[in-house]
C-alpha cells in the first residue's frame, strides 16, 4: 500500500470515499414509457408508476453495490436542470432553434424563461419525488438529492436566446439575483422539511470558465470575469444562508456531459481561488478525468474543513481505468490535500440528460463496484 495513505479513514456523512455524482442510465422500460406518454398512450399515472418501479430497482442496485448515498437517477426528469428550473414560479418551457454546441454535436433546443417576476414559493415538484426516494431509501443510506444551482439558473437567464427576456421583467439585476436566492432557499428548506439531509448543487457554470476560449469570448463582449466569479459565488451562498446545521450541501463541478461528450476543456486554475475558497459548502466533486481537467495543484485552495471527491474515473465510457495509474493520482492528489478530504467517483453522472452516455448499464454498475473495491482498499 502506498504510504501516502498511512492513516486514511472512512466517513460517516457526505461526501462519501465511494461516491457518486447522482444520474444513472435510463433502463430501457423508462424510455419507452416516457415515449409512450408522449405519444399518449399512457397517462401522467401510468408513466409515474413505472417511474416508482424502475427508482425502487434502482436503490436496490446503489445499496447492492455499497453506496451509502443514493439517488433516483433524475429518472423524472429529462435534463439535470432544466427540469428543476420549469418547477419554479414564474418559469417556463421554450424551445428553440438550436441548442448548446458540444464538442461532437449538439443538445435539444430547451431552454427556461421568466414569464414574470419568480415567486416566494415554498415547494417545488420535485420534493414530492424526494419524498418518494426517502421512503424506498429506508433508514440504511442517505437519500441524496441533486439539484442545479442559483449561479446556474442564472446562467440559463443570461444565455443570449433569453438575456432580453430576462432584463424587460428584471431591469434591476440585483433584485433578480435577490429573488433567485430567496426562491432556492424556500425549496431547499422544503427539501429538508421532507426529510433531505443530503443536498448537492450541480453548478457548470464554474467548469466553462475554466475554459480559455470561452473566457477570450466573454472578455470580448466586455464581460469583468473576476465580478462574474463573485457574482456566482455570492448568489450561491446567499440562497445558502441560515439553512439548519444537520443539512449536508456539496457542490459538483464539471465541463458538460452529453452522450459521452464535453464542451469545455482547461483546468481549475482560473476558478479555483474563488470556487474553493468562498463557497459555503461541505465539499466540491470536481471532474479530474483526462488532462482536459487539469491538475490537481488547484487543491491547495481547497481548506482543511473541506472534502474533495476527485472524479477520475470517467462516467463517459464503460472501460475500467487502470488499477494502479488511479492509486498512483490518489497518491498524486495528497501532495495537496490531507487523504482524509480525498474521496472518489465518476467525474460526473452517467446519464446527464435522458439520453444517457455511450456504455451499457453493466458497465456502469462495474465501474461502480471498481470504485468501491479501490476505495475499500484506501479508506478502512
Amino acid at each position: 500500500m502506498h504510504s501516502a495513505f498511512d492513516n486514511a479513514k472512512q466517513r460517516t456523512s457526505a461526501p462519501w470515499r465511494n461516491d457518486i455524482v447522482g444520474s444513472f442510465l435510463r433502463p430501457a422500460t423508462l424510455k419507452d414509457a416516457r415515449t409512450q406518454f408522449q405519444t399518449g398512450e399512457i397517462t401522467p399515472e401510468e408513466l409515474r408508476h413505472i417511474e416508482d418501479q424502475e427508482i425502487t430497482k434502482l436503490v436496490q442496485k446503489q445499496k447492492e453495490i455499497g453506496l451509502k448515498g443514493v439517488t433516483d437517477g433524475e429518472f423524472r426528469r429529462s435534463w439535470w436542470h432544466l427540469d428543476f428550473f420549469w418547477g419554479l414560479e414564474g418559469v417556463e418551457k421554450k424551445t428553440l432553434e438550436k441548442g448548446f454546441m458540444f464538442k461532437g454535436g449538439q443538445a435539444r433546443g430547451e431552454t427556461a424563461i421568466l414569464k414574470g417576476k419568480l415567486g416566494n414559493q415554498k415547494s417545488h415538484p420535485q420534493v414530492e419525488h424526494f419524498k418518494f426516494l426517502k421512503s424506498v431509501a429506508g433508514d440504511d443510506v442517505v437519500a441524496k438529492q441533486n439539484i442545479p444551482a442559483p449561479a446556474q439558473f442564472l446562467f440559463e437567464l443570461q444565455r443570449p436566446d433569453n438575456k432580453e427576456n430576462t432584463q424587460a421583467v428584471y431591469p434591476n439585476f440585483g433584485e433578480l439575483l435577490g429573488d433567485i436566492a430567496t426562491a432556492y432557499h424556500n425549496v431547499i428548506l422544503a427539501f429538508y422539511e421532507a426529510g433531505c439531509r443530503n443536498l448537492q448543487i450541480d453548478d457548470c457554470t464554474w467548469g466553462l470558465l475554466c475554459d480559455p476560449k470561452i473566457r477570450e469570448m466573454k472578455l470580448k463582449d466586455g464581460a469583468d470575469f473576476e465580478k462574474i466569479l463573485r457574482t456566482n459565488a455570492e448568489l450561491n451562498n446567499r440562497a445558502l444562508e441560515g439553512l439548519p446545521k444537520d443539512l449536508v450541501i456539496n457542490m459538483h463541478v464539471c465541463r458538460g456531459n452529453f452522450k459521452s461528450d464535453f464542451i469545455a476543456s482547461g483546468g481549475y486554475d482560473p476558478v479555483c481561488e474563488v470556487l474553493l475558497r468562498s463557497m459555503n459548502v461541505t465539499g466540491f466533486y470536481l471532474e479530474f478525468d483526462t488532462e482536459r481537467a487539469g491538475g490537481f495543484e488547484i487543491l491547495k485552495c481547497l481548506g482543511q474543513d473541506k472534502q474533495v471527491v476527485i472524479g477520475i474515473f470517467t462516467s463517459k465510457f464503460g472501460e475500467l481505468e487502470d488499477r494502479e495509474k488511479i492509486l498512483a493520482r490518489i497518491e498524486e492528489a495528497t501532495k495537496y490535500v490531507d487523504i482524509n478530504q480525498i474521496n472518489i467517483s465518476t467525474q460526473c453522472g452517467f446519464a446527464s440528460t435522458e439520453e444517457g452516455n455511450i456504455l451499457t448499464e453493466d458497465e456502469q454498475w462495474n465501474k461502480l463496484k471498481f470504485i468501491k473495491e479501490i476505495a475499500d482498499s484506501i479508506w478502512h
